[in-house]
């Protein structure tokens, strides 16, 4: 054979790895999102995600929670009492920063667990980054894609504890579950505030005049519950309770049923 044709070192792939297909695929899956009816100007500012976790979660919440939350601070506004409507917004923000300071820890924990036990490098992944320019409407929107990007971030942390045995897959498990039900859950407090304001603007006006300035009418079932569960990440190890189910409530792939997109 021709030394010209023969293989080399660096033409050689003893593996074959991701081309773009698999964002390809998780792209192909998103929920499709009407903003046409949304007349404010977004901020556009660069995304990039690594994990499967963050990718996914990404495509499949972030423009939930940009909607929903233009609903609040928009469209309630023109119809409900500013005050009510700015309670809710405050309760979604305080959900948001409770969820972004938990992921600090958790990102803390790990942190120390790599400088405890020596390690100095951190698992990457093989598939092509979910890069992508994001309009950005509100501020509650920029918390939540920094929220995204904080757990983009732990995952892969998780993974390199896992692979040097610092802590088990069982834990790992655990806490990637708690983790993404909590960053879900911001997005779902979202809708829920936002249908209760809904039900306030198409309710009587008498009735509405007499619910006064009751933030609960706006609250989701068990949302208050659910906050002081929600933050409840910790450092690692160990990690925080979760329920069994959670664990694999995860479809092939970790893939989820896409929710209910609002419309504005």
């Amino acid at each position: 054979m021709h030394n010209d044709v023969l293989p080399t070192a660096t033409s050689l792939q003893i593996v074959r790895v991701d081309q773009g297909g698999v964002n390809e695929r998780i792209l192909a899956r998103e929920a499709k999102v009407d903003y046409r009816r949304v007349e404010a100007a977004s901020l556009k500012m660069p995304a990039c995600f690594t994990s499967a976790e963050g990718k996914r979660l990404f495509v499949r919440m972030f423009a939930t929670l940009q909607l929903n939350a233009h609903f609040i601070s928009v469209i309630a506004r023109t119809r409900l009492d500013p005050e009510d409507v700015a309670r809710v917004e405050t309760a979604l923000r305080e959900r948001l920063d409770a969820v972004s300071a938990a992921l600090d820890r958790a990102i803390d924990g790990a942190e120390a667990l790599f400088k405890a036990h020596g390690i100095t490098r951190v698992a990457t992944y093989d598939t092509r980054a979910l890069e992508i320019e994001v309009g950005v409407l509100s501020s509650s929107g920029r918390r939540y894609l920094e929220v995204l990007g904080k757990l983009d971030q732990l995952m892969p942390l998780l993974q390199t504890l896992e692979i040097h045995e610092v802590i088990t897959t069982r834990e790992v498990d655990k806490q990637r579950a708690l983790v993404k039900r909590q960053v879900r859950g911001v997005a779902t407090a979202a809708r829920n505030f936002a249908s209760g304001l809904r039900r306030r603007m198409n309710a009587p006006e008498v009735e509405i005049e007499g619910q006064g300035d009751l933030v609960e009418e706006a609250t989701p079932d068990g949302a208050s519950a659910q906050a002081g569960e929600d933050v409840a990440i910790t450092a690692l190890p160990p990690a925080a309770p979760v329920d069994e189910a959670d664990v694999s409530v995860e479809g092939e792939n970790g893939e989820t049923a896409a929710p209910r997109i609002a419309t504005v």
